[in-house]
């Protein structure tokens, strides 16, 4: 079987577009779960993310556990911080916040994560992160203590995204935020996926099939749909 990233990358290749459900494990109704798992393997999802700003990671193995236990997607961590580890798991986006200044979530915490990842069998995909503007303040934005990028400013954003593919970033990933009033612009998305050879990860603020659609048009190769599909389970039936 291929590495997840190989195939990710094959995936763009043969234009087939990728969807990835984002599991924030604080969030959970835990006795809902079984139902959740079902919805799940019934959506049009390629691939689960697991994380959040942030999550106990006796939670996060419990929520990766119960994954792996009962869908048959690639169950990929995307951190908060080096905490959010477990080798349960079947990747991680190792991520950079490139649009923030904030050493912790530059280098710093992938220093801490280094040794411990190394102990593990995880594929580590490199990823530059990038948090957009999108009309009200984030969890991210919160607890990174950073600025997102002007969401009208598109040369800064490609000129982040081309500096995170030149530093041999695998992914770019464009981040309106959890619960963001805005999505990620459609300009956006295609500027960029016109001017950068990997590929893009677009996510936040999407609340129906219809932006996922737009988001994929514009070039985005995966979508994540996360409190759209939290709020309502049966997000993806017509």
């Amino acid at each position: 079987m291929p590495h997840i990233y190989q195939q990710i990358i094959e995936a763009k290749q043969e234009k087939r577009k990728l969807l990835a459900i984002l599991l924030d494990p604080d969030k959970i109704v835990w006795e809902n779960l079984e139902h959740l798992l079902l919805k799940i393997n019934e959506s049009p999802a390629t691939h689960i993310f697991v994380g959040g700003s942030i999550v106990q990671a006796t939670i996060l193995e419990e929520l990766i556990a119960a994954l792996k236990q009962k869908t048959n997607l690639p169950v990929m961590i995307f951190p908060g911080d080096p905490s959010q580890i477990s080798p349960q798991a079947d990747a991680i986006l190792f991520l950079s916040l490139l649009s923030g200044r904030n050493p912790d979530y530059l280098i710093e915490y992938q220093v801490q994560a280094a040794p411990i990842l190394k102990k593990t069998n995880l594929e580590i995909i490199s990823t530059g992160y990038i948090l957009i503007e999108s009309g009200n303040e984030t969890a991210v934005a919160r607890v990174s203590k950073t600025q997102p990028l002007d969401r009208e400013d598109l040369d800064l954003v490609l000129a982040t995204a081309q500096a995170g593919e030149m530093l041999g970033n695998k992914l770019v990933y464009l981040e309106a935020g959890s619960g963001a009033k805005q999505a990620v612009p459609l300009d956006m998305i295609e500027l960029i996926a016109q001017n950068v050879q990997i590929p893009i990860i677009v996510g936040g603020g999407i609340v129906d099939l219809h932006g996922i659609q737009d988001a994929y048009k514009a070039g985005a190769d995966l979508v994540v749909i996360g409190t759209a599909f939290e709020n309502n389970s049966h997000f993806f039936e017509l």
